[in-house]
């Protein structure tokens, strides 16, 4: 356990996950972020949409922003850490100049050593505004792609976090704090746990998560 948590400290210590939409970043990397804190990591979490007009008439507008300070507190994430914008879902390309310069400004006020970001080759507008700014931004920053498989076309298994049990628990825990968007077959047990054991298969343990490689800066 010292030898992993000398690991984890030793090389992120300052951890940037950018999430298009609240619960992006939990699907995505949830393990790895709970992972991140269990080594005493510190992650700052920015969710660029609350999705408001996707919002089931019968839930109160502002649903996700309770949502996600649930979730993000369920893997550890510090409230102070948690950076909620309100840009429209998605027409999130419509706001890229404005959404550049909100990253430049968190960039200038943290020194991160790795960034968590949707793949470049993730379909979704909002998610490719996001990952395309992102790059710009910290382009001088590790940075992985985290996948959604249900918006990749394709997607590079180009690097594996190792997880156990008790770090996909905990990201399926913080996905179950979005009641507006249950019943959505992403967010099942079934689901969360079939992927982590499919990316443990291909390097030979128990449960992971796969990441694209974008960007790796050795000091």
């Amino acid at each position: 356990m010292e030898v992993k948590n000398y690991y984890m400290n030793n090389y992120f210590n300052n951890i940037l996950v950018l999430a298009p939409h609240t619960d992006d970043g939990e699907l995505g990397a949830g393990g790895f972020i709970a992972k991140l804190i269990e080594g005493g990591a510190c992650v700052t979490y920015a969710a660029f949409s609350t999705a408001e007009e996707s919002v089931p008439d019968h839930l109160p507008k502002d649903i996700l922003k309770t949502e996600v300070r649930a979730a993000t507190a369920k893997l550890g994430i510090s409230e102070r850490n948690l950076l909620i914008f309100n840009y429209q879902v998605r027409k999130l390309n419509y706001a890229r100049q404005e959404i550049l310069e909100s990253l430049i400004k968190i960039k200038r006020e943290n020194s991160f050593d790795l960034v968590l970001m949707p793949s470049l080759k993730d379909i979704h507008q909002d998610h490719a505004t996001v990952a395309q700014e992102g790059l710009r931004a910290f382009k001088n920053t590790s940075i992985l792609g985290y996948e959604l498989i249900w918006n990749n076309l394709s997607f590079d298994t180009t690097s594996f976090v190792k997880l156990e049990e008790k770090h996909v628990e905990a990201k399926y825990k913080a996905l179950q704090c979005y009641d507006s968007q249950a019943g959505r077959d992403y967010m099942s047990k079934e689901f969360i746990y079939a992927l982590a054991k499919t990316r443990g298969v291909q390097i030979g343990a128990k449960y992971a998560e796969s990441f694209e490689v974008i960007r790796w800066v050795i000091s």
